[in-house]
């Protein structure tokens, strides 16, 4: 395999049409490469797309079907995807909520459009049990949304495909909730994703934070990788560690955001835990002038849950965008 170095523009252009033949459910050709490409704000002629292909078929990280049926995606090509090059992820995590928040279309009133949603693949033969240990924080409304979207492998979630041996497991984000603020006009401030104490059943303080400016990993990934979470004992005992995320709001906007969030609720998509006073702090935390803080439980609750009791799983939080009609209650799954 040739292993030359090739200039970094290369390397992320290369990098997205690996995400886009990850994303495929079959073989490609450039000119459908080319004009995926464009989603991403890349812009290549058919013929460069090839030269960059052929780049990626010397590395091992794509392989020729046919001269009519494109490309396909090796199992280096999608190591590669997992394992790209750390600098090129710093500052991912706050442009993804940022894009995930502008891609989100989901009406409250019509209950129609996209929701962003984080991703857990779970081996097919403990699925059952991982769900089953996620029951307590469901029932506790330790998470944003009952509402799970479920795929098998081979199968598409969201624009993820699930990878043999593997079940997929969607839960809502609370990015839903800036998304939904954002296309009424409110401008929200993600600060930073931590682990929130939780006393006598109410938050308490953030004892953990990763700030998402700069960050390279989502903050919900590394503390369940940490195992630094106790939703089970949160849940059944008012007493513990749970993920939750740090916004703040216009002042003037706090009216609005109360209305939105109560039609939200309605939906099956709540999650804000706590909605401070002006200027006020909010779970220990100091809060500008003329702003509100929120606080809003992590999405990937009920996974932690699960990886507490021992069922890991491969998490991607804020990966993908589901459209609402796709998601079914949690319940359903139990069943």
């Amino acid at each position: 395999m040739n292993t030359a170095f090739y200039p970094e523009d290369t390397e992320k252009k290369i990098l997205v049409i690996l995400k886009i033949l990850n994303a495929a459910q079959g073989p490609m050709g450039s000119r459908l490469i080319a004009r995926q490409l464009l989603d991403y704000g890349v812009v290549l002629s058919e013929r460069t797309v090839r030269y960059h292909l052929k780049l990626m078929d010397e590395r091992g990280l794509t392989r020729l079907v046919g001269r009519q049926d494109g490309r396909i995606i090796t199992d280096m090509g999608a190591e590669e995807i997992v394992s790209a090059r750390v600098h090129d992820k710093v500052g991912l995590t706050i442009s993804r909520i940022e894009s995930l928040a502008f891609k989100t279309s989901f009406n409250p009133e019509t209950r129609e459009g996209l929701v962003p949603v984080s991703i857990s693949f779970f081996p097919k033969n403990r699925f059952k049990k991982a769900v089953k240990a996620m029951e307590v924080a469901f029932r506790a409304g330790i998470t944003v949304s009952e509402l799970v979207g479920v795929a098998q492998e081979g199968e598409m979630i969201g624009d993820v495909k699930v990878p043999k041996g593997k079940i997929g497991f969607a839960t809502v984000c609370s990015i839903a909730i800036n998304g939904v603020l954002l296309k009424n006009g409110i401008p929200m401030d993600s600060k930073f994703g931590g682990i929130l104490q939780i006393k006598n059943k109410n938050p308490l303080r953030f004892v953990e934070l990763i700030y998402y400016s700069g960050s390279s990993l989502d903050p919900s990934e590394a503390f369940i990788r940490a195992k630094m979470t106790s939703v089970k004992m949160a849940c059944e005992y008012g007493e513990g560690k749970v993920l939750a995320n740090f916004r703040d709001i216009p002042a003037a906007c706090r009216g609005l955001v109360d209305e939105i969030v109560g039609k939200l609720k309605n939906v099956n998509i709540g999650g804000v835990l706590s909605i401070g006073e002006v200027s006020e702090p909010v779970g220990q935390v100091a809060v500008d002038v003329n702003k509100v803080g929120l606080i809003f439980m992590g999405g990937m609750n009920p996974v932690a849950c699960a990886e507490e009791a021992g069922y890991e799983a491969e998490n991607n939080a804020m990966s993908t965008m589901m459209e609402y009609g796709e998601l079914i209650p949690y319940r359903a799954v139990v069943e």
